[in-house]
């Protein structure tokens, strides 16, 4: 199946692949492989507005980017990249205190997002408020000592750490660095590890195809697409609460997402809420004129009231 064009002109390694035929997946209904996240129109794609943030901090035009990712976070306020991208527009306007506020978001939304917490304890210290910067900076200092030295990310962790604490050294005069992590610059970089989350996910190695995914979303912000997949891959590892939150998130968005619209609704089988099931399928069947995939698969996992047998 091929898989849907999801951001044009960026997913271009992915428009023609797709989740495999057969057994592997165990998704869509649970006998055959997954189906790819039927993409539907959106009254607004935060997902646009995410790249234009992007291309605009890149310019150093940080009053276009804090206009597209207030206009992204008006879509999904508990997305911790776009606050995190969001907080380095307002630093490069001059808004240390707004920053601030986006800096503290992300890493509620996202703890492991160690940029934030390093943008935090600078700008806080730029605000006056040591213990708060210093707090940013223990936080810092504990995911270290937890991962130890050699771990994947120790060497941004002690770049964080020492940042910081030049930064209450130097308190309102402290240094920012509004350069763009590379980890947020490569469309390049989100194609592929869209591929790859696709291929983990047929293979059954949920974990990884979620670590995948969360890099495309740092490429390419919020798109319901990728929502669909990480709540398909966090409902197959029994994360149910974190696998509703995305399909909602993805349905926020485009409300006639039919992939969402399926997973959503197979989720509310599992969990044994048939009613909310039916109301997702009234939905596909609106949605599907002339029928589609999607509301076969979900009219055949409630009819047998569970998951179908794999």
């Amino acid at each position: 199946m091929r898989l849907p064009i999801v951001i044009a002109g960026l997913f271009s390694l992915a428009i023609f692949a797709g989740p495999a035929s057969g057994n592997g997946g165990g998704g869509g209904g649970g006998g055959g492989g997954i189906s790819a996240p039927s993409a539907s129109a959106s009254a607004y794609d935060p997902a646009a507005d995410y790249l234009r943030g992007i291309e605009a901090l890149k310019a150093s035009d940080y009053k276009a980017a804090q206009k597209a990712f207030r206009s992204v976070l008006s879509a999904v306020p508990r997305d911790a990249n776009a606050n995190y991208l969001a907080g380095l527009a307002a630093s490069g306007a001059g808004d240390n205190k707004r920053a601030a506020g986006y800096f503290e978001k992300a890493t509620k939304y996202d703890p492991n997002l160690v940029g934030a917490y390093r943008q935090l304890g600078v700008v806080k210290a730029r605000l006056g408020d040591g213990a708060a910067a210093a707090a940013a900076r223990d936080v810092l200092v504990g995911k270290l000592a937890a991962c130890g030295d050699t771990c994947a990310n120790a060497a941004e962790l002690t770049a964080g750490i020492a940042e910081v604490d030049a930064a209450i050294t130097a308190g309102p005069q402290a240094r920012l660095d509004l350069r763009l992590p590379e980890a947020f610059a490569s469309a390049v970089g989100g194609d592929q590890a869209y591929l790859a989350a696709v291929s983990l996910i047929n293979e059954r190695r949920y974990e990884e195809a979620i670590t995948s995914l969360e890099a495309a979303r740092r490429d390419f912000g919020a798109h319901p697409d990728i929502l669909t997949y990480l709540g398909f891959a966090n409902r197959k590892l029994g994360r149910f609460d974190a696998a509703e939150g995305y399909y909602r998130a993805a349905l926020a968005i485009a409300p006639d997402h039919r992939g969402a619209l399926e997973y959503d609704g197979e989720l509310k089988v599992e969990r044994g809420d048939i009613a909310g099931a039916r109301r997702n399928l009234a939905r596909l069947e609106s949605a599907c004129v002339f029928g589609c995939y999607e509301a076969e698969e979900l009219r055949r996992w409630i009819a047998s009231g569970r998951a179908p047998a794999a």
